[in-house]
């Protein structure tokens, strides 16, 4: 190699990419795999002669980085690149375009130079509606290719601090299961990114307060509200939940039995986020159990069991949660009650959400249902009775809406009769020249005369032409 090849850049060492800097860039920090990077480029053969280039068409070009959307020396080397770095990338074939070459520019077995230009590059964001709430920097690339899942036992290293002013609230190494970190402290962001990253990974993730905190802060690390914070997180290891789809019906119901138990405990600690998820993930295991004979019949009686109660169970924690989510809980009963129409549990539940929902008629028949069932149940009675009397109050309403209808019908009738017979009047006096100046004309009194009260409250009343008649102003 001579001195103007460039190093060698690939991992393997086998100098399919090498890169010549031309012009060193700023600072220290260089784009990741997820990044949308900006780069301006030539393109040209080993001879010489040009076959593309961004700057010829004046119009950058913008990929994202790490995802195949490019040859392969492409997502290798501008990941090494810098803000305002100029390089070359010298790419061998199998980097490049391989045997088949592009054609009719790049011919077959084509070793290519690139002179890339880095103008610039946005982090790659993690939050779901994509709105910069969870933004990722790799410092470390990790290694092989599994990420964790939803459940898995992570052990991470954590170092946090505020972004306002710096100051680090958080150094330790933790495990927790993926899923359930609040219960160590660790934020919704933090948990969104681990499940992108590979083993020993090490990234520098940006959390916006709706996904950190959130307004409550967090006092036990000392993090004010509506506080954005900077997390450097090294993933050490992680064992991955097993899969749904690997487990035949027995694991399932294991699963989800200890699910069920987890999500029970998290609810008498009015901890009711991490009990929605812990029931959501019974019904999951569950409902991908297979409907055909391949379970037994003790099974699949589990397997309802377990419906019904986490049903019944998230239509409570909905009932629970601030603010109160009436519709989930409704949808939550209903589904239980599909199973066991009669269970009085569900029948409540939803008369509480129905309730809630403004549909008092609808929830007393759940109620009345109750106390059929249980004529002891006093909590069903006293709801019957909340039952009537918001109706009730609904009816006095509604009589004393039609009550104040009624009477602006008839002010409006007596002031239309008003009108009319003053105008009436008018008109005569006009045609017989009591008042006007001839047959059929306005006098200027008249004409400039101006609306009363009642006109400007009713502009659509029907007001006298001046023939006479009846039109609608």
């Amino acid at each position: 190699m001579t001195v103007n090849e460039g190093v060698d850049i690939t991992k393997t060492g086998d100098r399919g990419v090498l890169k010549r800097i031309i012009k060193e860039g700023e600072g220290t920090d260089t784009p990741n795999a997820g990044c949308q990077v900006t780069v301006h480029y030539t393109g040209t053969l080993l001879d010489g002669s040009k076959f593309d280039s961004s700057r010829d068409r004046n119009e950058p070009f913008e990929f994202n980085l790490g995802k195949g959307s490019v040859i392969k020396a492409w997502d290798i080397g501008v990941a090494t690149m810098k803000k305002g770095e100029v390089c070359v990338l010298t790419c061998a074939p199998e980097y490049a375009y391989g045997a088949a070459g592009s054609p009719p520019k790049i011919p077959p077995n084509a070793t290519l130079q690139f002179e890339i230009e880095m103008i610039d590059w946005k982090v790659e964001d993690l939050s779901p509606t994509k709105n910069k709430g969870i933004l990722r920097h790799i410092i470390e690339q990790g290694s092989g290719f599994e990420s964790p899942n939803d459940g898995a036992l992570v052990t991470v290293d954590l170092e946090g601090k505020l972004l306002a002013d710096g100051k680090v609230f958080d150094t330790r190494t933790v495990t927790f299961n993926l899923g359930e970190g609040s219960e160590s402290n660790v934020c919704e962001g933090i948990e969104r990114a681990l499940e992108k990253f590979l083993k020993d990974e090490k990234s520098r993730i940006t959390i916006q307060p709706k996904y950190a905190f959130k307004s409550e802060g967090n006092a036990a690390l000392g993090v004010p509200p509506n506080s954005a914070v900077e997390y450097i997180v090294t993933l050490k290891s992680f064992e991955k939940a097993k899969e749904s789809w690997s487990m035949d019906g027995s694991e399932k119901l294991e699963q989800a039995k200890m699910f069920k138990e987890k999500g029970t405990n998290y609810f008498k600690a009015s901890k009711f986020q991490l009990a929605i998820k812990m029931y959501k993930r019974v019904i999951t295991l569950v409902e991908d159990m297979p409907e055909d004979n391949s379970e037994t019949e003790e099974n699949k009686a589990q397997a309802k069991d377990l419906l019904i109660s986490a049903h019944l169970n998230l239509a409570l924690v909905y009932l629970k949660v601030t603010p109160v989510h009436h519709f989930e809980a409704k949808d939550h009963a209903t589904k239980a009650l599909k199973f066991d129409p009669n269970n009085v549990k569900g029948l409540f539940r939803r008369g509480q959400a129905l309730l809630g929902l403004g549909e008092a008629d609808v929830a007393m028949k759940d109620f009345q249902k109750v106390v059929e069932a249980e004529p002891q149940n006093k909590a069903a009675a006293n709801q019957v009775l909340v039952c009537k009397a918001t109706l009730q109050k609904q009816k006095q309403k509604e009589k004393q809406l039609y009550a104040n209808m009624f009477d602006k019908f008839a002010k409006h009738d007596s002031e239309l009769e008003k009108i009319r017979a003053k105008e009436e009047v008018d008109v005569i006096g006009e045609k017989v020249g009591e008042w006007g100046t001839g047959e059929g004309e306005w006098t200027d009194e008249q004409r400039d005369r101006k609306p009363t009260e009642f006109e400007k409250e009713n502009p659509n009343i029907l007001m006298l032409d001046k023939d006479g008649q009846f039109e609608n102003m």
